[in-house]
């Protein structure tokens, strides 16, 4: 049952094919790129929501008409927000010190990725886009991105395993990292110190309890728990 869950949950990104030898297609056609583009600039002030859409749509010289592309409305922006900052990962964070462990680099990857949320300015607004995400339609398309994220940072990490700790390795990722993101919203500490301890904690509870029971994936699932439970203590409907 476990073993179904797990390769359900994670089939798709297993075989996914990275090489740096070939550009990655364009994640977006060119008019919605233009659109989701000019309408990110306007999230830091007004949020993931339709007005941000109709805004980059006017500023890429398109009528308003042309925002029912995005049949999902300003969860297609949330969206944007996700995968771009994904793509970009790669390129933000080079390894240049061959000392480095796969688990300091993960540790890297991931605050680089909370980084960028400060950096985007989306920070303030995250707890409405979670909101988004957690809405019944929106969620399977949620939980694929952050698998993806995860894959992606063991990715670059440079994580080769291919035995079942390859499953084990990204939910507990995909769930230490979904319970930083919340906390970094509450964060008011200079440059997100208590975020970067609070990851810190969550890796540690990896690597500890990970090796002494022998199932990341049930630390996981208790952690994907925790994860609900405080992100409805915050408001966010889920």
């Amino acid at each position: 049952m476990v073993d179904g869950v797990r390769a359900s949950l994670f089939q798709q990104q297993r075989s996914l094919y990275h090489s740096y030898e070939h550009d990655a297609p364009p994640a977006y056609p060119p008019v919605e790129q233009a659109i989701l583009a000019a309408a990110y600039e306007h999230v830091p002030k007004s949020g993931f929501i339709q007005d941000a859409l109709n805004l980059g749509a006017k500023d890429a010289g398109y009528l308003d008409i042309s925002t029912n592309l995005f049949k999902k409305g300003p969860f297609d922006l949330v969206m944007y927000h996700l995968v771009t900052q994904r793509l970009a990962l790669g390129n933000k964070v080079q390894f240049l010190d061959e000392s480095w462990g796969v688990g300091r680099k993960v540790r890297s990857l991931v605050l680089e990725r909370l980084r960028a949320n400060a950096e985007a300015g989306v920070v303030l607004h995250w707890q409405g886009a979670l909101g988004q995400m957690s809405f019944a339609e929106n969620i399977p398309a949620s939980l694929r991105e952050l698998a993806k994220l995860s894959d992606e940072i063991w990715f670059q990490a440079g994580d080769i395993s291919v035995d079942t700790s390859w499953y084990t390795k990204r939910a507990s990722l995909s769930s230490v990292y979904a319970a930083v993101e919340i906390y970094q919203t509450q964060d008011q500490s200079t440059d997100f110190k208590d975020t970067e301890a609070f990851l810190d904690r969550r890796l540690e509870e990896v690597r500890v309890l990970g090796s002494s029971i022998g199932n990341t994936l049930q630390w996981a699932g208790h952690q994907a728990g925790a994860f609900v439970n405080l992100a409805r203590s915050k408001g966010v409907r889920i």
